[in-house]
């Protein structure tokens, strides 16, 4: 009736005509949830850990974390106790050079946080002497010191720790960048050049020298001088370096100065 009360009637579930009510919980088996068939395609994805961003963090760091978390070489560090995965970059450059000898006294230049120490001290250097602008971990055999290698006194410094010459000058130094890309392009060859110089300062004949230098190498004007001082001098990229690094190492080998002990 107009203006009165609608009367509801409950409605009447449907018997016998195979329909469920909507919501309602089919009557034949439940289907499972069905997995990906396990490739290696799928359980490649399936390993690879992602970060979330977290407030006040960037996405370079972000980016950064990840890239730690699913690295083989940082996981394969870990395992063999290797205090960075540069110590593989290393053992590949000695696999290649034969830059490591029984007794062979070092110097790594740019040490922390100690991974390229452990690996001279694993092939048989007597004794390893490093410098870092940040604190290495003390460990046997090695000998480091917290000091910026451009300080005018560092080459000194560095010399009266080895009390004599060296078999290999190593160096992984890198500039801090500042984003300004010529700069950093010139901060970077002034390392590398000093550290050829203290090399070819301090090695014994027969010595080599091994150095990280970025894109396009080392400067013509560096890589003339080491071919007139070492026998080879050849440019290398480790399978553990990264393929989207533009790090690259200068290794030069057979020092050819004959010169007395200091």
């Amino acid at each position: 009736m107009a203006g009165g009360k609608k009367t509801y009637r409950p409605r009447r579930p449907n018997q016998g005509s195979g329909k469920q009510m909507s919501g309602s919980k089919p009557d034949g088996a439940k289907r499972g949830r069905q997995s990906q068939p396990d490739d290696g395609k799928n359980a490649t994805r399936m390993m690879t850990k992602k970060v979330k961003t977290a407030r006040g963090r960037k996405l370079s760091s972000k980016l950064w974390i990840e890239r730690q978390i699913n690295d083989p070489y940082v996981r394969e560090a870990q395992i063999k106790g290797y205090r960075s995965r540069a110590a593989f970059k290393l053992e590949e450059l000695d696999d290649k050079f034969g830059l490591l000898k029984k007794g062979a006294l070092v110097v790594d230049l740019g040490c922390a946080p100690g991974g390229w120490v452990q690996i001279a001290l694993k092939r048989g250097a007597s004794r390893v002497v490093g410098i870092d602008l940040l604190p290495v971990e003390t460990m046997a055999g090695a000998e480091m010191i917290e000091m910026d290698f451009m300080d005018e006194k560092a080459p000194q410094r560095l010399k009266d720790m080895l009390g004599g010459s060296a078999d290999v000058v190593l160096s992984d130094l890198a500039a801090n960048t500042i984003g300004h890309r010529r700069t950093d392009h010139l901060k970077t060859v002034s390392l590398v050049e000093a550290a050829a110089d203290f090399a070819m300062d301090v090695l014994k004949p027969g010595g080599s020298f091994a150095t990280k230098v970025f894109q396009g190498g080392a400067e013509k004007t560096l890589l003339t001088k080491l071919k007139q001082n070492f026998k080879t001098v050849k440019h290398a990229k480790p399978k553990s370096s990264r393929a989207g690094s533009p790090e690259i190492y200068l290794v030069a080998t057979g020092f050819k100065n004959q010169r007395s002990e200091f």
